[in-house]
């Protein structure tokens, strides 16, 4: 059996929760998620913040609640995020609505229901804000989102802090946007806020992004215009493979050495470094198809119940949960039933594998679940949350008849 020593669960658990709700099944470990929590609290306990869960890398009602009952408030980049966040029992007020392209309806949801800031990307959205506040009789709070044009050192689709991006108001164009929002009666400038990408490793590139933040802070501040609050959104990287991150207590001493004496209340919007680690995508062996050029573990789990390998290239470990059999180690493409050669979830790992085999694919908790479709009409796997009273269910494995509920066949 390969080593389980990177697993938050003990194999006989995750072979119990196999048996009773199938596969392919999420797994999360309650205990790793608190104690991520409680890393930040402490890092950051004497000094005035809020952290701000990012509810886009793991969106499971059961996880947004634990989180909620923690005191969190919650980072959302779309409405039904915010729907998520209310069901769950998150205050509206903890709430920052980050995002490039909120609606009208999404935008006038949240003001009419308080919450805390809404994080900028556009002039346009800015206006659009402004146009519906007077619409409602309300002032919106509001930051913009800084580019600060900081290379993050991750792979190009989740960095989001350069010059060429999507996201964010360029460094250069917002003073003058600050000024016009500040003299705004309908919106109230609360904050400042960047986030440069996802999977950082290393502290320079936040302390890089910070810094140029912090110029724009002393320049507004010299006219009158003066942030109540810092938001330098999330990213820190997890370990999959072979990185190295900073721990969270590193990280935000950093950041907070970076802000001393300012006066700033620093929030941040911590994501995968909560929940990644937390994770496992249990998967079957189906069938074994050894081949000239290649050997394929052909299992149950497919690109669209993980997409991040076939997104990104993403390195997930994967590991047999079966006890030693003597069986020989070979090289194996672990692939999934999607009619698509992108649909793998790994590429030639050691592993000694027959027909049925239990595998775990770590470091799932982020980005799994909630970028999961339906693709090839694959319902969607089950979800259990491992606790300290034992396992539980927090979502029911979708049925074919699920999917097509909502569709009509013509007259």
């Amino acid at each position: 059996m390969n080593s389980t020593d990177s697993l938050p669960f003990d194999p006989s658990t995750l072979h119990d929760i196999a048996r009773e709700w199938g596969t392919p099944c999420y797994v999360y470990h309650e205990e790793t998620l608190i104690r991520g929590w409680n890393e930040f609290v402490q890092a950051l306990e004497d000094s005035p913040h809020r952290l701000c869960y990012a509810v886009k890398a793991n969106s499971s009602l059961a996880i947004l609640q634990l989180f909620a009952r923690m005191g969190a408030g919650f980072d959302i980049v779309s409405a039904g995020e915010l729907e998520r966040v209310l069901k769950a029992g998150g205050d509206p007020a903890r709430v920052v609505f980050s995002g490039v392209g909120k609606t009208v309806e999404e935008i006038r949801r949240a003001l009419r229901l308080g919450i805390a800031c809404f994080n900028v990307e556009s002039a346009s959205e800015l206006r659009r804000i402004s146009r519906i506040a007077a619409e409602e009789n309300l002032r919106a709070p509001v930051s913009l989102r800084v580019n600060p044009d900081v290379d993050a050192c991750t792979h190009p689709y989740i960095s989001t802090g350069l010059r060429s991006s999507k996201f964010g108001i360029a460094w250069e164009e917002a003073p003058d946007l600050y000024r016009e929002a500040a003299a705004n009666h309908h919106l109230r400038v609360t904050g400042i806020d960047c986030h440069i990408g996802s999977q950082l490793t290393e502290v320079a590139p936040f302390i890089d992004a910070l810094k140029r933040v912090l110029e724009l802070v002393d320049l507004l501040a010299a006219e009158g215009i003066v942030f109540d609050h810092l938001d330098m959104g999330g990213g820190l990287g997890i370990r999959y493979r072979d990185e190295t991150p900073p721990s969270i207590a590193d990280y935000v001493a950093a950041i907070r050495t970076a802000l001393d004496g300012r006066g700033l209340e620093l929030w941040l919007e911590p994501g995968k470094v909560l929940v990644g680690n937390a994770g496992v995508l249990l998967t079957r062996v189906e069938y074994l198809k050894p081949g000239v050029e290649h050997n394929f573990a052909i299992v149950d789990a497919a690109m669209n119940d993980l997409m991040r390998p076939a997104l990104y290239e993403a390195w997930h470990d994967m590991i047999s949960l079966e006890d030693d059999r003597g069986l020989a180690l070979q090289r194996w493409d672990v692939v999934g039933p999607v009619c698509e050669s992108g649909d793998f979830l790994a590429k030639d790992r050691e592993l000694a594998l027959e027909e049925g085999d239990l595998l775990a694919v770590c470091s799932a908790g982020a980005y799994g679940m909630s970028m999961s479709s339906n693709y090839n009409t694959r319902p969607r796997a089950a979800e259990v949350l491992h606790t300290r009273n034992g396992s539980v269910l927090i979502r029911r494995r979708e049925t074919v008849a699920d999917l097509l509920e909502n569709e009509y066949l013509l007259d």
